[in-house]
């Protein structure tokens, strides 16, 4: 019946019925996308005045790895000392559009900066050797590209061994297992799968915790580093300032290969 009101009032058909089959017509395709960019406008404006009282989550957007292995285990330590903020988090590997979107602030993985945006880096990363502890007492210590051909290698596509190999003479090394994901390589490794190259953010709490082991000390930094980046509009929303503060805390005990 709405719908109907609104041809009537425009004086165009806006849908072709045939049974129970609809589809746009020329005037609804014309019409739709405006109507669609003004309903979103409409619903950030109410998310703007609902956020200046501070009401609603805050909604952060990160890597499923970085969650799943560096953010999670420290979380209880956030909501301990801000039980008033409800904490909601997204995954992807895609770029936030915070335009078109209900996220505060995101974890990137990147080089940064990033246009229109407030970015500020919190933590560098590195690659590292790692396998259970009882494959390395078997097979002993990774010092070089020699020392690798011990070991079934595994690698996620975005941390190729040519990564680690920067000195070497040649760094056509090909490993058993590569997975496009990169907590599924520290699971692998866990199980005693190989030796895997990881990222230093997504092994340190198992090297701490003795469920792997540093299979080489030579440890090459990552060409990317993570940043905590929002909208301008964002900066002064207390549960981004709180969040943005308790990030930067945490990341400062982080210490690199080598030093923890």
């Amino acid at each position: 019946m709405q719908v109907h009101a609104l041809e009537q009032y425009l004086g165009v058909s806006l849908f072709r019925r045939q049974g129970r089959f609809v589809e746009l017509t020329v005037h609804g395709v014309q019409l739709l996308p405006r109507v669609r960019d003004g309903l979103t406008a409409l619903q950030s404006a109410i998310d703007d005045a609902r956020e200046i009282e501070g009401h609603g989550p805050l909604r952060v957007s990160t890597l499923g790895s970085f969650l799943t292995q560096w953010l999670m285990p420290r979380l209880p330590r956030f909501e301990a000392g801000h039980p008033g903020i409800d904490l909601r988090i997204e995954t992807t590997t895609e770029l936030v559009d915070f335009k078109r979107s209900d996220i505060h602030a995101a974890i990137r993985l990147g080089a940064g900066p990033w246009a229109g945006l407030h970015s500020e880096k919190f933590m560098d990363e590195w690659l590292v050797p790692v396998c259970r502890p009882a494959l390395l007492a078997n097979l002993g210590p990774v010092n070089g590209h020699a020392d690798l051909k011990r070991y079934r290698l595994l690698h996620s596509s975005s941390e190729p061994w040519s990564m680690w190999l920067l000195d070497a003479p040649h760094n056509d090394v090909t490993s058993r297992i590569s997975i496009d994901d990169s907590t599924a390589i520290v699971r692998a490794a866990e199980a005693g799968g190989g030796l895997a190259l990881a990222r230093w953010s997504l092994v340190a709490d198992e090297i701490r915790s003795g469920r792997l082991a540093l299979a080489g000390r030579h440890a090459v930094q990552y060409p990317l580093a993570y940043h905590f980046v929002f909208p301008e509009k964002h900066r002064a929303m207390p549960k981004v300032v709180a969040f943005h503060g308790w990030l930067r805390s945490e990341a400062a005990k982080h210490q690199p290969p080598g030093h923890s």
